[in-house]
């Protein structure tokens, strides 16, 4: 089975890059599953209806958020409706779910996970290590059909996201961190048959800082002044993600392997 995930779509320029790029890279790649993180996918900030529906309609099956789940008003209207999980270890009373059952074969599903590191985050969310022992714990894997553990987890400290691959390691098939914008460069399947990346990255505006137009995060650095945000509208895009192959026999990872993509948008 091979799963594509594209990493953090950020605006209009990054759904563009999707819509323009998805389709063929996945008939090429022959991909079964496509998951995409889309806390960042309206104007930089969050998810709407609209944004899902056209990421959906390019072809993106199941969706992830991160710290910006909450940042639109309404927004606990996107989790009822459409295939898009929030992180799991939001305190208890949060709109959304933090897992979602996808179904594959007649007896093979995926458990898609969400969590959100803690370390350097802004917000204080309970402890993503024991909130994935207590989503396993309540989750009859049997049953339901499920073979295969795949993991976002949405996180800024490389060390957190590192032992967190390390604990789950005998039991997820995959876990990959998103958040940072910026792809790593160790891909890897470890030891236990799971594959390992710390950052996938981003899809959207190149030739910027993190998917933003430089002149206001240039200014802030110089000046320790506040500038605002721009998200440019058009421009040379990148696109990154990974297809995890996955061996539907035991339900570990056989490759992990990084595809980078560029295009303009205009």
């Amino acid at each position: 089975m091979k799963i594509l995930f594209i990493g953090d779509i950020s605006g209009s320029v990054g759904r563009k890059a999707v819509i323009r790029i998805l389709p063929k890279l996945k008939k090429e790649k022959k991909v079964d599953l496509v998951i995409a993180n889309a806390e960042n996918s309206a104007h930089g900030s969050g998810a709407t209806t609209q944004t899902i529906e056209e990421l959906m309609t390019a072809g993106v099956d199941a969706m992830t958020m991160g710290d910006h789940a909450f940042a639109r008003f309404k927004v606990s209207d996107i989790y009822d409706k459409y295939p898009i999980i929030r992180p799991a270890n939001f305190p208890e009373g949060a709109p959304g779910k933090g897992y979602i059952i996808i179904p594959y074969k007649k007896d093979k599903n995926i458990l898609l996970i969400n969590l959100i590191g803690r370390v350097f985050m802004k917000l204080d969310y309970d402890c993503p290590f024991r909130k994935f022992d207590e989503i396993l714990a309540n989750i009859n894997l049997p049953s339901n059909n499920i073979f295969a553990i795949i993991v976002d987890i949405h996180a800024e400290c490389t060390s957190e996201k590192i032992a967190f691959k390390h604990y789950v390691a005998q039991r997820a098939a995959a876990v990959l961190g998103t958040h940072t914008h910026i792809m790593t460069a160790d891909a890897e399947i470890i030891s236990s048959g799971m594959a390992y990346i710390t950052d996938v990255g981003m899809v959207g505006y190149a030739d910027g800082s993190l998917g933003l137009d430089n002149e206001g995060i240039i200014k802030t650095f110089l000046t320790q002044i506040k500038y605002p945000h721009v998200l440019p509208k058009k421009g040379r895009a990148i696109f990154n993600s990974v297809i995890v192959d996955i061996n539907e026999r035991d339900g570990k990872a056989k490759s992990i392997k990084p595809i980078t993509k560029f295009i303009n948008i205009e």
